[in-house]
């Protein structure tokens, strides 16, 4: 099997998409009837190193189109005219879809679409991105709840999509003390700590920042050393430090700003909760990052969250629209003690690799059946 992967970003980016395609292209090179897997990314930071030993000698990782959309489409363009002998092609993202399905047409490939999360939960709106998908031949998700909205709207099968939850280096995100350099810098000595990591973005205002806010000032009463800290940037961290002070929260609330890669696990073990009541999570990596690190986590029963908070013993979800039971969630977090889930390994990359083999293995077994065929959709 030789496969051509369109990705969005890869080697060299942080963020849990990065980390899932990352995941991927090994799990691909580690399959036993893969011959060759070439990856094309649309993003890339400068200076990053692409392995090419161990587990991805089998990966060609074109680069030449990188940070550029039209580089992009002409390196796909040059690539496929002198190599088009493929037999998977995955899309790593609802925009390259329709370049998906062109590059379908030269090779006679089956077709593969991978979601994430809001994105794909209704139509884009552009009419050539939408009728690509729907001519897929199969897709994966990252979550049963981002499954079951891609199905309404695209109206595709649901036997031919697979879920592939993301995965957690647990050699990693472990636990451990917090770090006094970092209690110094935000000066956390001697207080509680709840943390939401994620970018501040104005126009998706549904990572749970807000929903925290909201309670804060009434926990504070009750637990007089709470402080809230807000890891991450973005365009709309002053409309959310506007809030801060119109809520009289400037005491409570510590904004740090982008956390780079390396201090990511430090930043977790500062947290006696991780609290992340969200409402657009296509999965939410950072809640296994935080169970990594023994730090309870709650998250949202609204979206994606559920599967990686599958019930209790990873830890609460609560309806984001009612501030008494995240209240209640983060009282009862804050009296359980730091520990990580007994079977958190069930997201290990192990077990991603494991699923990625059975997609692939299931997914030459539906060709052989003839339900893999390109239609005429688009």
């Amino acid at each position: 099997m030789r496969v051509l992967a369109l990705i969005t970003d890869g080697f060299g980016m942080s963020g849990g998409i990065g980390k899932f395609n990352r995941d991927l292209l090994e799990a691909l090179c580690t399959y036993p009837d893969t011959e060759h897997v070439t990856a094309v990314p649309r993003l890339m930071a400068l200076g990053a190193e692409i392995p090419i030993d161990g587990p991805f000698e089998k990966l060609t990782y074109l680069t030449d189109g990188i940070n550029s959309k039209s580089r992009y489409i002409a390196t796909l363009g040059r690539h496929l005219m002198l190599n088009a002998d493929y037999d998977l092609i995955l899309c790593a993202h609802i925009n390259l879809s329709p370049l998906g399905w062109l590059c379908r047409l030269r090779t006679g490939a089956s077709l593969v679409q991978i979601v994430h999360g809001y994105e794909a939960w209704q139509p884009s709106g552009d009419a050539l991105i939408d009728r690509s998908i729907r001519s897929m031949d199969a897709f994966i998700t990252v979550s049963e709840v981002t499954k079951g909205r891609f199905t309404q709207w695209t109206s595709l099968p649901p036997e031919v999509g697979f879920v592939l939850p993301n995965s957690i280096d647990l050699k990693r995100f472990q636990p451990g003390p917090k770090n006094p350099a970092l209690l110094d810098r935000y000066d956390l000595h001697d207080k509680t700590v709840l943390l939401t990591l994620g970018r501040l973005d104005s126009e998706e205002r549904a990572k749970g920042f807000d929903e925290v806010l909201e309670v804060l000032g009434a926990l504070s009463e009750e637990i007089p050393d709470l402080i809230y800290l807000i890891a991450g940037d973005g365009p709309d961290r002053g409309r959310l430090e506007a809030k801060v002070q119109s809520l009289g929260l400037d005491d409570r609330v510590v904004f740090a700003g982008f956390v780079p890669e390396e201090e990511k696990v430090d930043h977790y073990r500062l947290a006696d909760v991780y609290a992340m009541p969200s409402k657009m999570e296509g999965f939410g990596i950072v809640y296994l990052e935080a169970m990594g690190c023994g730090v309870p986590v709650i998250g949202s029963n609204a979206d994606g969250s559920l599967d990686a908070i599958p019930d209790e013993t990873f830890g609460i979800t609560v309806d984001p629209d009612k501030p008494e039971e995240l209240k209640q969630a983060i009282r009862v977090s804050l009296q359980k003690p730091r520990a990580v889930p007994e079977h958190l390994d069930r997201f290990s990359y192990k077990n991603f690799s494991r699923r990625v083999h059975d997609i692939l293995h299931a997914l030459a077994n539906l060709e052989r059946d003839t339900a893999l065929q390109p239609t005429n959709a688009v």
